[in-house]
């Protein structure tokens, strides 16, 4: 099995996730020509695509979804509520009037329907979703298994829940947001304070601190690699977030060896293939 965050922030996110000729495509924030063009960085065809599953319905994780399907045949993994909310949320965020019907015409028999509680498969890569905390109408985090080995890929959630923190052990790779670091965040003079309000809250992203935090008292250890993804790039700094990270990782080393490597991800460029 192997992955690679093709490109992470609030510009668009998308993860591609490979394992015994299985590709699947993690959401689709970014436009399909940056997409397709990224995946071909990695040796990669989006034609070869056995799925694109998608977590919630922000712009960020699925704005270029209904262009890059118009050329592709895989279908679409998304639950009820989600595909609902992306077909309305673009009338919410005033993009063109007609786009929802836009969006309901390309989803129109593409789509398998799923749950976020309950396991799915697609072709040799087995889906374990489980509900996150934000402000979306029905957002995932999920691990996903292959001749036993496991992943896991969570953005976009408010704090780490009792139920994350279990489903996250025993993975061998994970992909985490780390989206800002609190002070900075409080100093952004382009922020309006509600706009803090959410991402500070229950509801809107995870910290470094956070982060740090799951580092030390939560993770059990197992992980070769920890992939920080959806950084902010007013509030926060790339290195901040990787020095917070292995710092906390250090902290865990009397008890655990402080083997698990910790790798950035960026909005304009894929990351390399991690390999597991």
């Amino acid at each position: 099995m192997k992955i690679s965050v093709l490109g992470s922030g609030s510009t668009g996110n998308a993860v591609l996730l490979v394992a015994n000729g299985t590709r699947v495509l993690v959401d689709a924030g970014m436009s399909a020509r940056e997409i397709v063009r990224r995946m071909a960085m990695l040796g990669e065809d989006a034609n070869s695509l056995d799925g694109i599953l998608v977590t919630h319905e922000h712009g960020d994780h699925c704005g270029g979804l209904r262009v890059l399907i118009r050329d592709l045949d895989c279908p679409v993994f998304i639950s009820a509520k989600t595909r609902d909310a992306y077909v309305c949320e673009s009338r919410r965020v005033g993009i063109a009037n007609d786009e929802p019907r836009k969006r309901s015409d390309a989803l129109r028999d593409r789509t398998v329907e799923i749950d976020s509680g309950c396991d799915f498969q697609i072709g040799k890569i087995e889906f374990h979703p489980f509900t996150v905390p934000h402000d979306a109408v029905d957002n995932f985090g999920f691990t996903a298994t292959h001749n036993g080995v496991k992943v896991a890929t969570l953005l976009d959630f408010g704090h780490i829940t009792t139920l994350i923190t279990e489903r996250l052990r025993g993975c061998a790779a994970i992909v985490i947001e780390s989206n800002h670091s609190r002070d900075m965040l409080k100093t952004v003079e382009h922020y309006p304070w509600e706009l803090k309000q959410r991402i500070l809250s229950r509801l809107g992203h995870l910290s470094n601190e956070d982060v740090a935090d799951w580092l030390v008292n939560g993770f059990d250890g197992q992980a070769q690699h920890v992939v920080l993804a959806h950084l902010s790039q007013r509030a926060n700094n790339p290195y901040l977030a990787k020095i917070t990270a292995e710092t906390a990782l250090r902290e865990r080393a009397p008890l655990f060896p402080a083997s698990t490597e910790v790798t950035l991800s960026f909005p304009k460029e894929p990351t390399a293939w991690i390999e597991i």
